[in-house]
């Protein structure tokens, strides 16, 4: 097979709010194998009011959601024309974008990811392809989480890849079947304690290491229905706002004992979710900065050889594997696994806009 080249721009959004993730990327098929190069990359924060409104909006009416939605659009699709033109990138395949979760209740059928909208091709003048999750829930499945495709195609050298994000998640390999979930909250939790004591986040977790370990907590933490259900399982932010936060504070800790608390927790359920604690673990997402959680997971897997790749990786890494599950949807190729989401079988999912003129 003569080997086929793409370029294309991956954008990502997380439920951490740190802002757009924006990877240009060249990606080639062998067809025995995929390689890719990331080239300019780089994160535009959003506004704090920005940041008020994607926080809040898991509480909006479905008018609101529908404005909301609209000036979403916009917005990316503004970032989005910035990124290429500041960096002159020509002749690009495709934009491949997730836009940003605002509901994520797969059970009940509903996943909603802002910023896919058909007017975002106009804004951005590319082909753009999104809206990658509500296929799968319609299909029965989590619609999340998708980058294992990714992880299997890019990153097979490792035995787990996993993901320190607003939320943690894991894939790896068993028995033919690449196995994937969401594992804890991350981010989102630790993010929200920083901000409480006057900090954007926890930096290389030092506000959580001059904490006390709350073993009450703890143990009520670890007890949440959510750790016993088997995969295919996938979190929102409604698990942070309604279950946790109210969990933890209940408890009337100092922020720097329930950073410290939940730190173990992430640690210890991440040495929980994975059937073996051996092999290289490849640890990406803006967590994996998070020195005092990594150190923690080192200590409850010795034998792991947890690997922090180089900074584009580690930052960029969702971004790049979107891009690169829209040059799948574009080759009418799967980029959606069953024996992640459960769904009813794999697919080709996402949305493909083309700008007006």
């Amino acid at each position: 097979m003569q080997e086929q080249n793409y370029n294309v721009v991956g954008v990502m959004s997380g439920t951490s709010l740190d802002g757009v993730d924006l990877a240009h990327t060249r990606l080639a098929n062998s067809g025995s194998r995929w390689r890719y190069q990331l080239l300019g990359c780089e994160t535009v924060a959003y506004g704090d009011l920005w940041v008020d409104q994607l926080r809040s909006a898991v509480t909006f009416s479905p008018n609101q959601l529908h404005q909301l939605n609209k000036e979403y659009t916009k917005l990316l699709g503004g970032i989005i024309r910035n990124f290429i033109d500041r960096h002159k990138i020509a002749n690009l395949d495709a934009v491949c974008s997730h836009g940003h979760t605002i509901l994520h209740r797969p059970a009940d059928g509903i996943t909603l990811q802002i910023g896919n909208l058909p007017e975002i091709a106009d804004y951005t003048q590319q082909q753009v392809v999104c809206d990658f999750r509500v296929q799968d829930v319609l299909m029965g499945g989590q619609g999340a989480p998708l980058v294992p495709i990714g992880d299997r195609l890019l990153f097979a050298e490792y035995r787990y890849c996993l993901n320190l994000g607003g939320f943690s998640n894991i894939s790896y390999e068993s028995e033919g079947d690449r196995l994937a979930f969401d594992i804890s909250p991350v981010n989102t939790v630790l993010n929200h304690y920083a901000r409480l004591m006057g900090f954007d986040y926890d930096d290389r977790g030092m506000l959580a290491r001059s904490g006390i370990l709350n073993q009450r907590l703890l143990d009520e933490l670890n007890s949440l229905d959510f750790y016993s259900r088997k995969p295919p399982k996938s979190l929102g932010f409604e698990f942070v706002r309604e279950i946790v936060l109210p969990l933890i504070n209940r408890h009337n800790l100092p922020h720097q004992d329930v950073l410290r608390t939940f730190c173990e927790h992430v640690a210890l359920q991440i040495s929980l979710g994975i059937p073996e604690r051996k092999g290289r673990m490849l640890v990406t997402g803006g967590g994996a900065y998070h020195d005092f959680t990594i150190s923690r997971m080192r200590a409850l897997m010795p034998e792991m050889s947890i690997e922090i790749p180089d900074a584009k990786t580690l930052e960029f890494k969702e971004a790049l594997i979107f891009g690169l599950l829209g040059v799948l949807r574009l080759c009418g190729e799967d980029n959606v696994l069953a024996s992640v989401t459960g769904a009813t079988a794999d697919h080709s999912s996402g949305k493909i806009f083309n700008p007006a003129i």
